[in-house]
């Protein structure tokens, strides 16, 4: 298995490389591709120096699978070319994820959508991820009618660049280039990526459109906050759950605990529920502070939290690789 990971210098690239490690992929070769301006500068895999190599070079080699976060603009040219000689691209960016002929898979959910010839498949984002997970179980169960999603994201989410940004207004450093337009330190942007013409964000609409995709399902409304804050761990999310059928909360608690990638962490009276000091580094997505709605039936709260960096994008890439290794689909 020849495996290829654009994007190998990136936050999200690195956590790729460790989670193939760390998860034992059977990669005979390993492909790191980057920037021209990185190629020749060794990373580390499996204990090994290896050689970053440019973009044809990787091509040329024809791997049987690709995972790809450089961006947007990155993957929609040179995605197809890879296709093209018969790689399996695995896309972690918008770039694809809402295109009626490429499937956007959460491989809890609907890995079995996949077949030989999904050359491109979209890794959905981060947020959505994380939502999915526990949204399924449930709409499967008590039949979801909307969701109302306010996002509490860490600034891993945005890149490297966003980390010195942080920890150089933490250090009292204004030299810094800022990656927001305002200072991040003590302080949260109702902002993540930019403004559509009727004012939600990018990261809103994906996480308005993508879940439906997923789950295969529009019959379900969904409206989304969108909020960068200075954290690292992970993102957060408290959702409002409006359901067609009443529901148990011990029911509740027990069905998503039986759900693979799912670990509740709600005992309030001992202070206990999910953070991301506590998600970060691991691949479950946690949830708890479940509770019913007051203020109107069938409906509840809950707090969701993930690390992106993984299931909300290198673990979620990876398990799809070994959904196709095993399934003989690459």
């Amino acid at each position: 298995m020849k495996i290829a990971v654009v994007g190998a210098t990136g936050m999200v690239g690195q956590v790729m490389l460790k989670v193939l490690e760390e998860r034992n992929f059977p990669v005979t070769e390993l492909i790191p591709v980057a920037s021209a301006n990185s190629v020749g500068k060794k990373i580390i895999f499996k204990g090994e120096e290896i050689a970053i190599v440019s973009m044809e070079t990787a091509i040329s080699k024809e791997p049987q699978i690709a995972l790809f976060s450089a961006g947007g603009d990155i993957s929609l040219e040179f995605a197809p070319q890879f296709a093209a000689v018969g790689t399996t691209v695995i896309d972690n960016s918008s770039a694809f994820r809402m295109k009626s002929e490429h499937q956007l898979v959460v491989p809890e959910i609907n890995a079995s959508l996949l077949t030989k010839e999904d050359k491109i498949i979209a890794n959905p984002n981060c947020s959505t991820i994380q939502l999915v997970m526990v949204l399924n179980p449930l709409h499967q169960k008590y039949k979801l009618k909307r969701a109302i999603v306010s996002t509490y994201q860490s600034v891993t989410g945005t890149g490297k660049n966003a980390v010195d940004q942080l920890n150089a207004e933490i250090a009292g450093d204004q030299s810094v280039a800022k990656v927001y337009p305002y200072e991040i330190f003590k302080n949260a942007l109702p902002q993540c990526d930019v403004f559509s013409e009727d004012d939600y964000t990018k990261e809103e609409i994906k996480l308005m459109t993508e879940p439906k995709k997923i789950l295969g399902d529009d019959s379900f409304s969904i409206t989304a906050t969108a909020v960068r804050v200075p954290v690292q761990g992970g993102h957060s999310e408290s959702v409002n759950l409006e359901f067609e059928n009443d529901f148990d909360l011990d029911e509740v608690r027990k069905l998503l605990a039986e759900t693979p990638g799912i670990t509740v962490k709600d005992n309030v009276q001992n202070s206990e529920y999910p953070m991301p000091l506590y998600a970060e580094g691991k691949d479950d997505v946690f949830v708890g502070r479940i509770r019913r709605d007051r203020s109107q039936p069938n409906t509840m709260n809950m707090w969701i939290v993930a690390d992106n960096l993984r299931k909300g994008a290198a673990t979620n890439a990876v398990q799809i690789a070994e959904y196709l290794y095993k399934n003989n689909l690459v």
